[in-house]
Protein backbone atom coordinates (compact mmCIF):
# COMPACT_ATOMS: atom_id res chain seq x y z
CA UNK A 1 0.00 0.00 0.00
CA UNK A 2 1.34 3.46 -0.84
CA UNK A 3 2.30 5.73 2.00
CA UNK A 4 1.64 8.92 0.02
CA UNK A 5 -0.91 9.64 -2.69
CA UNK A 6 -0.04 12.67 -4.81
CA UNK A 7 -3.09 14.03 -6.64
CA UNK A 8 -2.51 16.38 -9.56
CA UNK A 9 -5.50 18.05 -11.27
CA UNK A 10 -4.71 18.64 -14.93
CA UNK A 11 -6.36 20.39 -17.81
CA UNK A 12 -4.23 20.82 -20.91
CA UNK A 13 -0.89 20.58 -19.08
CA UNK A 14 0.90 18.56 -21.77
CA UNK A 15 3.92 20.88 -21.61
CA UNK A 16 4.67 20.29 -17.92
CA UNK A 17 2.88 17.17 -16.67
CA UNK A 18 5.66 14.66 -17.36
CA UNK A 19 8.36 16.80 -15.74
CA UNK A 20 6.09 17.26 -12.72
CA UNK A 21 5.48 13.52 -12.42
CA UNK A 22 9.13 12.56 -12.87
CA UNK A 23 10.24 15.15 -10.31
CA UNK A 24 7.77 13.73 -7.79
CA UNK A 25 8.94 10.16 -8.51
CA UNK A 26 12.53 11.22 -7.89
CA UNK A 27 11.54 12.82 -4.58
CA UNK A 28 9.82 9.58 -3.58
CA UNK A 29 12.93 7.53 -4.40
CA UNK A 30 15.38 9.87 -2.66
CA UNK A 31 13.32 9.96 0.52
CA UNK A 32 12.30 6.32 0.66
CA UNK A 33 8.62 7.15 0.19
CA UNK A 34 6.27 4.54 -1.18
CA UNK A 35 4.01 6.75 -3.25
CA UNK A 36 1.48 6.80 -6.03
CA UNK A 37 0.74 9.65 -8.44
CA UNK A 38 -2.84 10.22 -9.58
CA UNK A 39 -3.55 12.66 -12.39
CA UNK A 40 -7.19 13.76 -12.46
CA UNK A 41 -7.34 14.82 -16.10
CA UNK A 42 -10.01 16.80 -17.97
CA UNK A 43 -7.83 17.79 -20.92
CA UNK A 44 -8.54 18.14 -24.61
CA UNK A 45 -4.86 17.72 -25.50
CA UNK A 46 -2.38 14.86 -24.95
CA UNK A 47 -1.99 15.42 -21.19
CA UNK A 48 -3.61 12.11 -20.21
CA UNK A 49 -1.51 10.00 -22.58
CA UNK A 50 1.69 11.75 -21.52
CA UNK A 51 0.88 11.34 -17.82
CA UNK A 52 0.19 7.63 -18.25
CA UNK A 53 3.42 7.10 -20.21
CA UNK A 54 5.36 8.83 -17.42
CA UNK A 55 4.05 6.45 -14.77
CA UNK A 56 0.99 8.17 -13.32
CA UNK A 57 -2.44 6.67 -12.86
CA UNK A 58 -4.87 8.76 -14.91
CA UNK A 59 -8.38 9.43 -13.60
CA UNK A 60 -11.18 10.97 -15.64
CA UNK A 61 -13.49 13.13 -13.46
CA UNK A 62 -17.12 13.04 -14.53
CA UNK A 63 -17.34 16.86 -14.48
CA UNK A 64 -14.99 19.72 -15.25
CA UNK A 65 -13.67 21.83 -12.40
CA UNK A 66 -10.80 22.17 -9.96
CA UNK A 67 -12.78 20.72 -7.08
CA UNK A 68 -14.26 17.90 -9.15
CA UNK A 69 -10.75 16.82 -10.11
CA UNK A 70 -9.72 16.47 -6.48
CA UNK A 71 -12.96 14.78 -5.46
CA UNK A 72 -12.37 12.16 -8.14
CA UNK A 73 -8.78 11.75 -6.96
CA UNK A 74 -9.83 11.29 -3.33
CA UNK A 75 -12.01 8.34 -4.32
CA UNK A 76 -9.02 6.54 -5.84
CA UNK A 77 -6.26 7.55 -3.39
CA UNK A 78 -4.92 4.71 -1.24
CA UNK A 79 -2.13 6.47 0.67
CA UNK A 80 -2.14 7.27 4.37
CA UNK A 81 -1.15 10.83 3.49
CA UNK A 82 -2.65 12.70 0.54
CA UNK A 83 -0.78 15.54 -1.14
CA UNK A 84 -2.50 18.08 -3.40
CA UNK A 85 -0.35 19.81 -6.02
CA UNK A 86 -0.88 21.54 -9.36
CA UNK A 87 0.72 20.11 -12.48
CA UNK A 88 2.09 23.35 -13.94
CA UNK A 89 5.37 23.33 -11.96
CA UNK A 90 4.42 26.37 -9.89
CA UNK A 91 5.00 24.15 -6.85
CA UNK A 92 8.22 22.17 -6.46
CA UNK A 93 7.69 18.45 -5.68
CA UNK A 94 10.81 18.68 -3.50
CA UNK A 95 8.55 20.28 -0.88
CA UNK A 96 6.55 17.04 -0.45
CA UNK A 97 8.70 15.60 2.40
CA UNK A 98 8.37 18.89 4.33
CA UNK A 99 4.61 18.86 3.76
CA UNK A 100 4.05 15.34 5.10
CA UNK A 101 6.53 15.59 8.01
CA UNK A 102 4.04 17.38 10.35
CA UNK A 103 1.45 14.71 9.52
CA UNK A 104 3.91 11.91 10.27
CA UNK A 105 4.67 13.47 13.64
CA UNK A 106 1.05 12.87 14.64
CA UNK A 107 0.65 16.49 15.76
CA UNK A 108 -1.24 17.76 12.72
CA UNK A 109 -4.04 16.65 10.42
CA UNK A 110 -3.72 19.19 7.58
CA UNK A 111 -0.65 21.00 6.28
CA UNK A 112 -0.94 24.14 4.17
CA UNK A 113 1.86 25.46 2.02
CA UNK A 114 2.45 29.19 2.48
CA UNK A 115 3.75 31.19 -0.46
CA UNK A 116 3.56 34.42 1.55
CA UNK A 117 5.79 33.03 4.31
CA UNK A 118 8.10 31.43 1.75
CA UNK A 119 9.32 32.84 -1.55
CA UNK A 120 7.37 34.06 -4.56
CA UNK A 121 9.69 34.17 -7.55
CA UNK A 122 9.45 37.10 -10.00
CA UNK A 123 6.54 36.68 -12.41
CA UNK A 124 4.96 33.84 -10.44
CA UNK A 125 2.02 35.78 -8.99
CA UNK A 126 0.32 38.91 -10.41
CA UNK A 127 0.51 41.96 -8.15
CA UNK A 128 -3.31 41.98 -7.93
CA UNK A 129 -3.26 38.50 -6.40
CA UNK A 130 -0.12 39.03 -4.30
CA UNK A 131 -1.02 42.29 -2.59
CA UNK A 132 -4.82 42.48 -2.80
CA UNK A 133 -6.76 39.36 -3.81
CA UNK A 134 -5.11 36.63 -1.79
CA UNK A 135 -4.39 38.68 1.37
CA UNK A 136 -7.92 40.14 1.45
CA UNK A 137 -9.67 36.80 0.92
CA UNK A 138 -7.38 35.17 3.50
CA UNK A 139 -8.09 37.96 6.01
CA UNK A 140 -11.86 37.59 5.53
CA UNK A 141 -11.66 33.83 6.02
CA UNK A 142 -9.54 34.18 9.15
CA UNK A 143 -11.92 36.75 10.66
CA UNK A 144 -15.06 34.75 9.89
CA UNK A 145 -13.75 31.39 11.07
CA UNK A 146 -11.26 32.38 13.80
CA UNK A 147 -8.30 30.84 12.00
CA UNK A 148 -4.76 32.12 11.51
CA UNK A 149 -3.75 30.95 8.04
CA UNK A 150 -1.35 33.15 6.08
CA UNK A 151 -2.13 31.81 2.58
CA UNK A 152 -5.61 30.32 2.40
CA UNK A 153 -5.55 29.65 -1.34
CA UNK A 154 -2.25 27.90 -1.74
CA UNK A 155 -2.65 24.85 -3.98
CA UNK A 156 0.03 22.76 -2.26
CA UNK A 157 -1.51 20.89 0.68
CA UNK A 158 -1.21 17.60 2.54
CA UNK A 159 -3.80 15.85 4.69
CA UNK A 160 -4.16 12.61 6.59
CA UNK A 161 -6.61 10.26 4.91
CA UNK A 162 -8.52 9.66 8.14
CA UNK A 163 -8.86 13.44 8.59
CA UNK A 164 -10.05 13.87 5.01
CA UNK A 165 -12.95 11.53 5.70
CA UNK A 166 -14.24 13.98 8.32
CA UNK A 167 -14.65 16.77 5.79
CA UNK A 168 -17.87 17.34 3.87
CA UNK A 169 -16.32 18.41 0.56
CA UNK A 170 -18.64 19.00 -2.40
CA UNK A 171 -17.56 22.09 -4.35
CA UNK A 172 -16.61 21.43 -7.94
CA UNK A 173 -14.95 24.74 -8.80
CA UNK A 174 -12.13 26.92 -7.49
CA UNK A 175 -14.06 27.53 -4.25
CA UNK A 176 -12.99 24.00 -3.30
CA UNK A 177 -9.81 25.55 -1.88
CA UNK A 178 -11.85 27.64 0.58
CA UNK A 179 -14.28 24.83 1.34
CA UNK A 180 -11.50 22.46 2.33
CA UNK A 181 -9.96 24.94 4.75
CA UNK A 182 -13.31 26.08 6.19
CA UNK A 183 -14.38 22.48 6.75
CA UNK A 184 -11.04 21.72 8.40
CA UNK A 185 -11.44 24.66 10.79
CA UNK A 186 -15.07 23.80 11.56
CA UNK A 187 -14.15 20.14 12.20
CA UNK A 188 -11.30 21.20 14.54
CA UNK A 189 -8.51 19.68 12.47
CA UNK A 190 -5.01 20.57 13.61
CA UNK A 191 -3.50 22.75 10.88
CA UNK A 192 0.17 23.54 10.23
CA UNK A 193 1.82 25.78 7.64
CA UNK A 194 5.07 25.16 5.75
CA UNK A 195 6.87 27.97 3.85
CA UNK A 196 7.27 27.05 0.18
CA UNK A 197 8.63 28.49 -3.06
CA UNK A 198 6.17 29.58 -5.76
CA UNK A 199 7.48 29.60 -9.33
CA UNK A 200 6.13 31.06 -12.59
CA UNK A 201 3.87 28.61 -14.38
CA UNK A 202 4.51 27.36 -17.87
CA UNK A 203 1.60 27.82 -20.28
CA UNK A 204 -1.60 29.81 -19.91
CA UNK A 205 -3.14 30.35 -16.49
CA UNK A 206 -6.60 28.89 -15.79
CA UNK A 207 -7.37 31.49 -13.11
CA UNK A 208 -9.99 34.20 -13.59
CA UNK A 209 -9.26 36.80 -10.93
CA UNK A 210 -12.66 38.34 -10.30
CA UNK A 211 -14.80 35.29 -11.12
CA UNK A 212 -12.75 32.95 -8.93
CA UNK A 213 -12.51 35.58 -6.17
CA UNK A 214 -16.29 35.93 -6.14
CA UNK A 215 -16.63 32.14 -5.92
CA UNK A 216 -14.58 32.16 -2.71
CA UNK A 217 -16.57 35.05 -1.22
CA UNK A 218 -19.87 33.42 -2.18
CA UNK A 219 -18.84 30.20 -0.47
CA UNK A 220 -17.85 32.03 2.71
CA UNK A 221 -21.24 33.78 2.62
CA UNK A 222 -22.87 30.36 2.51
CA UNK A 223 -21.22 29.44 5.81
CA UNK A 224 -21.46 32.88 7.44
CA UNK A 225 -24.34 34.97 5.99
CA UNK A 226 -24.70 37.15 9.11
CA UNK A 227 -21.82 39.65 8.56
CA UNK A 228 -22.34 39.77 4.79
CA UNK A 229 -26.11 40.09 4.54
CA UNK A 230 -28.13 39.91 7.75
CA UNK A 231 -26.39 42.61 9.78
CA UNK A 232 -26.08 45.16 6.91
CA UNK A 233 -29.64 44.35 5.84
CA UNK A 234 -31.03 44.88 9.33
CA UNK A 235 -29.20 48.20 9.71
CA UNK A 236 -30.45 49.44 6.32
CA UNK A 237 -34.01 48.33 7.08
CA UNK A 238 -34.14 49.99 10.52
CA UNK A 239 -32.57 53.22 9.30
CA UNK A 240 -34.79 53.33 6.22
CA UNK A 241 -37.99 52.74 8.19
CA UNK A 242 -37.00 55.31 10.81
CA UNK A 243 -36.23 57.91 8.15
CA UNK A 244 -39.44 57.21 6.26
CA UNK A 245 -41.60 57.20 9.39
CA UNK A 246 -40.07 60.48 10.58
CA UNK A 247 -40.73 62.22 7.26
CA UNK A 248 -44.22 60.70 6.99
CA UNK A 249 -45.19 61.99 10.44
CA UNK A 250 -44.00 65.47 9.42
CA UNK A 251 -46.42 65.47 6.52
CA UNK A 252 -44.14 64.08 3.84
CA UNK A 253 -42.95 67.45 2.64
CA UNK A 254 -39.38 66.30 1.99
CA UNK A 255 -39.84 63.87 -0.87
CA UNK A 256 -36.15 63.08 -1.30
CA UNK A 257 -36.00 61.85 2.33
CA UNK A 258 -39.14 59.77 1.82
CA UNK A 259 -37.69 58.17 -1.31
CA UNK A 260 -34.34 57.48 0.38
CA UNK A 261 -36.04 55.98 3.43
CA UNK A 262 -38.25 53.77 1.29
CA UNK A 263 -35.33 52.66 -0.86
CA UNK A 264 -33.18 51.74 2.17
CA UNK A 265 -36.07 49.84 3.74
CA UNK A 266 -36.65 47.77 0.60
CA UNK A 267 -32.93 47.10 0.04
CA UNK A 268 -32.39 46.22 3.71
CA UNK A 269 -35.34 43.84 3.75
CA UNK A 270 -34.12 42.16 0.56
CA UNK A 271 -30.67 41.69 2.11
CA UNK A 272 -32.24 40.14 5.19
CA UNK A 273 -34.18 37.72 3.03
CA UNK A 274 -31.06 36.94 1.00
CA UNK A 275 -29.25 36.07 4.24
CA UNK A 276 -32.06 33.68 5.12
CA UNK A 277 -31.85 32.20 1.62
CA UNK A 278 -28.16 31.47 2.16
CA UNK A 279 -28.89 29.93 5.54
CA UNK A 280 -31.71 27.80 4.15
CA UNK A 281 -29.54 26.66 1.25
CA UNK A 282 -26.75 25.83 3.71
CA UNK A 283 -29.19 23.65 5.65
CA UNK A 284 -30.27 21.85 2.48
CA UNK A 285 -26.63 21.61 1.38
CA UNK A 286 -25.80 19.69 4.53
CA UNK A 287 -23.73 22.27 6.41
CA UNK A 288 -23.82 21.73 10.13
CA UNK A 289 -23.06 24.74 12.30
CA UNK A 290 -24.52 26.22 15.48
CA UNK A 291 -26.15 29.63 15.63
CA UNK A 292 -29.32 31.58 16.23
CA UNK A 293 -30.02 31.89 12.50
CA UNK A 294 -30.07 28.12 12.12
CA UNK A 295 -32.53 27.95 15.01
CA UNK A 296 -34.66 30.58 13.29
CA UNK A 297 -34.68 28.51 10.10
CA UNK A 298 -35.75 25.45 12.08
CA UNK A 299 -38.88 27.38 13.14
CA UNK A 300 -39.59 28.38 9.56
CA UNK A 301 -43.30 28.22 8.74
CA UNK A 302 -44.60 28.84 5.24
CA UNK A 303 -48.11 29.50 6.56
CA UNK A 304 -46.94 32.25 8.94
CA UNK A 305 -44.82 33.93 6.28
CA UNK A 306 -47.68 33.81 3.78
CA UNK A 307 -49.97 35.38 6.38
CA UNK A 308 -47.51 38.20 7.13
CA UNK A 309 -46.94 38.76 3.43
CA UNK A 310 -50.66 38.88 2.68
CA UNK A 311 -51.23 41.38 5.51
CA UNK A 312 -48.47 43.67 4.23
CA UNK A 313 -49.67 43.35 0.65
CA UNK A 314 -53.28 44.03 1.68
CA UNK A 315 -52.19 47.11 3.62
CA UNK A 316 -50.36 48.38 0.56
CA UNK A 317 -53.36 47.75 -1.70
CA UNK A 318 -55.78 49.47 0.69
CA UNK A 319 -53.53 52.49 1.01
CA UNK A 320 -53.15 52.56 -2.76
CA UNK A 321 -56.91 52.42 -3.25
CA UNK A 322 -57.33 55.27 -0.78
CA UNK A 323 -54.84 57.37 -2.75
CA UNK A 324 -56.61 56.59 -6.04
CA UNK A 325 -60.04 57.44 -4.59
CA UNK A 326 -58.73 60.73 -3.21
CA UNK A 327 -57.15 61.48 -6.56
CA UNK A 328 -60.40 60.71 -8.34
CA UNK A 329 -62.37 62.91 -5.97
CA UNK A 330 -60.10 65.80 -6.90
CA UNK A 331 -60.80 65.27 -10.60
CA UNK A 332 -57.53 63.46 -11.24
CA UNK A 333 -55.59 66.66 -10.99
CA UNK A 334 -52.36 67.21 -9.08
CA UNK A 335 -51.72 64.37 -6.62
CA UNK A 336 -51.20 65.65 -3.08
CA UNK A 337 -50.75 62.27 -1.39
CA UNK A 338 -47.22 61.30 -2.37
CA UNK A 339 -46.28 60.10 1.13
CA UNK A 340 -49.31 57.78 1.26
CA UNK A 341 -48.50 56.50 -2.23
CA UNK A 342 -44.93 55.77 -1.12
CA UNK A 343 -46.21 53.94 1.95
CA UNK A 344 -48.55 51.86 -0.22
CA UNK A 345 -45.67 50.96 -2.52
CA UNK A 346 -43.40 49.92 0.37
CA UNK A 347 -46.07 47.75 2.01
CA UNK A 348 -46.87 46.09 -1.31
CA UNK A 349 -43.23 45.36 -2.14
CA UNK A 350 -42.46 44.00 1.33
CA UNK A 351 -45.58 41.84 1.21
CA UNK A 352 -44.70 40.34 -2.17
CA UNK A 353 -41.08 39.77 -1.05
CA UNK A 354 -42.27 37.98 2.10
CA UNK A 355 -44.69 35.72 0.23
CA UNK A 356 -42.23 34.57 -2.39
CA UNK A 357 -39.29 34.31 0.01
CA UNK A 358 -41.35 32.02 2.24
CA UNK A 359 -42.16 29.81 -0.72
CA UNK A 360 -38.53 29.76 -1.88
CA UNK A 361 -37.13 28.84 1.54
CA UNK A 362 -39.74 26.11 1.89
CA UNK A 363 -38.53 24.55 -1.35
CA UNK A 364 -34.92 24.65 -0.14
CA UNK A 365 -35.70 23.15 3.24
CA UNK A 366 -38.02 20.53 1.74
CA UNK A 367 -34.98 18.89 0.16
CA UNK A 368 -33.43 18.42 3.60
CA UNK A 369 -36.54 17.17 5.37
CA UNK A 370 -36.80 20.37 7.45
CA UNK A 371 -40.10 21.62 6.04
CA UNK A 372 -42.70 21.88 8.77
Amino acid sequence: MPQVSLIIPARNEAETICECIQSAQQVFRENGIVGEILVADSSSDETAAIAASCGAKVIKPKKLGYGNAYLAGFEQAEGEYIVLMDGDLTYDPKAIPDMIAPLQSGNYDLVMGSRLKGEILPGAMPALHHYIGNPVLTWILNKLFSSSISDAHCGLRAIRKDALKKLNLRSGGMEFASEMLIEAVCKDLRIAEVPITYSPRKGLSKLHSFTDGWRHVRFMMLYRPVPFLLVPGLLALVFGLALFAGMYMQGGSRMHSLILGGLLAIIGYQMLLAGLYFEAFGASYGLSRPGRIKKMISYHSLEKELLVGIILLAAGILLGLKVILSWGASGFGALDAASSAMMAMIFSILGIQTIFSGMFMSLLLLNNGQQD
